[in-house]
């Protein structure tokens, strides 16, 4: 008996078999195969979205979204009520600096670790890239173009100055405008106040030391006047 008959006899009496098994390896094979284009799909997508490239790339293939809404905002800037219409997607770091000319709070990491925009809300410091404009509503701002009064620097302006708090200058609005809030909240810090205080602030240049004693002193002079 040759062996391609006894195969053919073999393979016709369990053909039933061999189909449900066939079936179960197609659907089998199907989920593989849809699987493996869904992850190649994400994983491409994800690559491409972390370059320039891939990003304009897919601009072209993917459509604009609908533009985002405006909102009307009202808000207390630097002891003045300001109305400005802003988009509900953009940050407070921006609209100060590109519709209010406000450039004094500085554009660093936008990413809200470096400190280098941080403005004063309700009392509060934040990082200004962090926080939408649209929030602002009813709300009370402060930069530091609103820490002086008429013309003259504040007491923690000038211990700044005094002390030489600072090298480039870069990041001094944010530092100025921590310290402001932090001495408002507490005005007579220890060193390891005002450190905690500024833990939010980074001073590239490595100015820590003039900036603690600066603040130290500023609490001392408002405490004697």
């Amino acid at each position: 008996m040759c062996r391609p008959a006894a195969e053919k006899r073999y393979y016709q009496a369990n053909a039933q078999n061999f189909r449900i098994r066939l079936r179960v390896s197609r659907r089998g094979l199907f989920k593989i195969i849809v699987g493996g284009f869904a992850a190649t799909a994400v994983a491409a997508t994800a690559l491409l979205l972390g370059t320039k490239q891939g990003r304009a790339a897919l601009e072209s293939l993917v459509p604009a979204g609908l533009p985002a809404p405006s909102k009307d905002v009202t808000m207390s800037l630097n002891g003045s009520e300001v109305h400005v219409t802003v988009k509900a997607n953009r940050t407070l770091l921006k609209v100060l600096r590109e519709d209010l000319s406000l450039t004094g709070t500085k554009q660093g990491c936008t990413n809200g670790e470096c400190g280098s925009c941080t403005v004063i809300l309700d009392g509060l410091p934040v990082y200004s890239c962090q926080r939408l404009a649209v929030e602002m509503d009813g709300r009370q701002v402060t930069t530091i173009e609103g820490v002086s009064s008429g013309g003259s620097l504040s007491t923690l302006q000038q211990a700044f100055i005094d002390y030489g708090a600072f090298q480039c200058g870069y990041c001094t609005p944010g530092f100025v405008l921590s310290a402001t809030a932090l001495l408002r909240s507490n005005p007579n810090p220890s060193a390891d106040d005002v450190n905690q205080g500024l833990s939010g602030n980074i001073c590239r240049c490595g100015s820590y030391p003039h900036i603690t004693n600066a603040v130290l002193a500023a609490a001392k002079r408002v405490d004697a006047d």
